[in-house]
């Protein structure tokens, strides 16, 4: 019985991954669940976009491993993390992948947890408050009765690095057009707005959204590149378009 307790105190804790979104950048915006699940984390690998202060959460002996990926710059390969996923979780057990935002709007959370139950390993997802939910700390609502009746949540570079076809069609509709990894493409898409008629259409850009660095910009969308420009705006934001960026 002695013997048999011993082998089970150096078995190896089961192999897990939780993919957790991180929220938009306020620390005190993350879940309970999300809180609770670093609270017991073996192994953190974290985002460019969460925040670091999350990571006093994990216990002393965590493992913090960073694989952020920042915009047109420096990056950890895809393929890197995977692996990462697979040896930190055979090897430590639980393997938290901390992801800004919420990891299932425009991250490759599912595709992480793919890799992981290929290779037998539990697989959760923890959901986040996503980054263009910060937009109401901006008086600025995704939907308003009469203004606004729905959003479309576009992303600005697709795979193949061209601009969504998607744009045109949500444009013509009476809805919010959220336009998440934009920025390089916002001439292009002040432009089609402006082929359209739709010109003078309001938007507004959003940098480090719920955070105190933050920036905002607002105007009529043809305009709206100059003013990023000389508001010295970059990345990581997020562009919103339509009616709503007037209420506040």
């Amino acid at each position: 019985m002695r013997s048999a307790t011993m082998l089970m105190a150096h078995l190896p804790p089961p192999p897990e991954l939780y993919v957790v979104g991180a929220g938009p950048g306020d620390p005190e915006l993350l879940t309970l669940k999300a809180y609770r699940i670093l609270q017991t984390a073996d192994v953190v690998l974290y985002d460019n976009l969460a925040n670091q202060e999350l990571l006093a959460l994990a216990p002393t002996a965590c493992e913090c491993i960073y694989v952020g990926k920042k915009p047109y710059g420096e990056y950890t390969p895809q393929e890197v993390i995977h692996e990462l996923i697979r040896e930190k979780a055979l090897a430590k057990g639980r393997v938290v992948r901390l992801k800004g935002g919420d990891p299932f709007i425009f991250g490759r959370g599912f595709e992480e947890m793919l890799f992981a139950r290929s290779h037998g390993i539990a697989a959760h997802y923890v959901p986040g408050i996503s980054s263009m939910q910060a937009v109401g700390f901006e008086d600025i609502p995704l939907t308003h009765r009469v203004v606004s009746e729905g959003f479309w949540v576009l992303t600005g570079t697709k795979k193949d690095g061209s601009l969504s076809a998607d744009l045109r069609v949500a444009m013509q509709s009476n809805s919010t057009v959220v336009i998440y990894m934009g920025m390089k493409k916002l001439p292009q898409i002040a432009a089609t707005y402006v082929q359209e008629g739709r010109g003078a259409t309001l938007a507004a850009v959003v940098m480090h959204a719920s955070l105190p660095q933050r920036k905002v910009v607002r105007g009529r969308i043809e305009e709206l590149p100059a003013l990023v420009a000389a508001a010295g705006i970059t990345y990581p934001a997020i562009i919103f378009i339509g009616d709503v960026v007037g209420l506040g």
